[in-house]
């Protein structure tokens, strides 16, 4: 669990580089994503991974905050081990009381790398991710209409740490129900991140139901931090936004190697 406690660590002081530069707005929103994912296994060793998220913010989730639709390549080298890659499509939207989008959604386009290491401790079941991405950020003119104007390029590295826990027996099984975690923290890194090295973290946790092997339903709840990359235009002073609410995630997953 060492790169447990060295996330941890990295995390506070993380943090306490973010909220320790004054003066900083704070803003708080209720969230509601909504996302689908699916590995469809095309060989013993390859994998196409597919992602849609839905995500949306307000009281009654009456705001659209992100779109993000995800395709790539999995490979599987080990049981423990595998390696991915792919390309994101990302599209944000005006919410919040420090909107960072002005008039019409932004997009962004990216590459992404990764690797996954799995374990088991005992029933606890244990995923830990890296992930590389490479972001071309889309800008429009002051008034926020018209197409983009320029593309910013950054880096981006992730490292996500997930936790599964059955609740019927010692592993999960189909028609059984689990416990699900993760944390994720997101670090900004190159010439173009500025200031802005710390991105986000997200912290989640709750259940989930596992109807097949390759079909589960998991309801979280799930907490943000989130420094926007510029000051807001009004005030001219750095946001963090703070936000709670909930992530319902399906997971169908379909085996194309196998004899119909």
């Amino acid at each position: 669990m060492r790169q447990f406690v060295y996330l941890l660590i990295l995390l506070y002081l993380t943090l306490s580089t973010c909220f320790g530069q004054t003066p900083r707005l704070t803003d708080a929103n209720a969230l509601g994503w909504f996302v689908y994912t699916g590995d469809h296994q095309i060989s013993p060793k390859w994998a196409v991974h597919t992602e849609y998220q839905w995500r949306r913010a307000g009281g009654w989730l009456e705001a659209p905050q992100q779109h993000l639709a995800r395709l790539g390549l999995v490979r599987l080298l080990t049981d423990r081990l595998k390696v991915s890659g792919g390309y994101t499509y990302f599209q944000s939207h005006r919410y919040g009381g420090y909107p960072e989008v002005i008039g019409r959604p932004e997009p962004e386009n990216r590459i992404y790398e990764d690797i996954t290491l799995k374990d088991q401790l005992g029933r606890l079941g244990l995923d830990q991710r890296v992930r590389l991405e490479q972001r071309w950020l889309g800008s429009r003119d002051q008034t926020g209409e018209g197409p983009v104007q320029k593309w910013d390029y950054q880096h981006r590295i992730r490292y996500q740490l997930s936790l599964e826990l059955p609740l019927q027996g010692s592993t999960v099984d189909d028609g059984e129900w689990y416990l699900n975690a993760f944390d994720e923290l997101f670090i900004g890194f190159g010439k173009n991140v500025d200031d802005n090295v710390f991105n986000q973290n997200r912290l989640s946790g709750g259940l989930g139901y596992q109807f097949t092997n390759n079909a589960k339903l998991e309801l979280n709840y799930l907490y943000q931090i989130r420094q926007h990359a510029n000051p807001d235009a009004v005030v001219k002073r750095s946001v963090v936004e703070l936000n709670q609410g909930f992530r319902l995630n399906v997971v169908y997953n379909l085996d194309f190697t196998r004899a119909p």
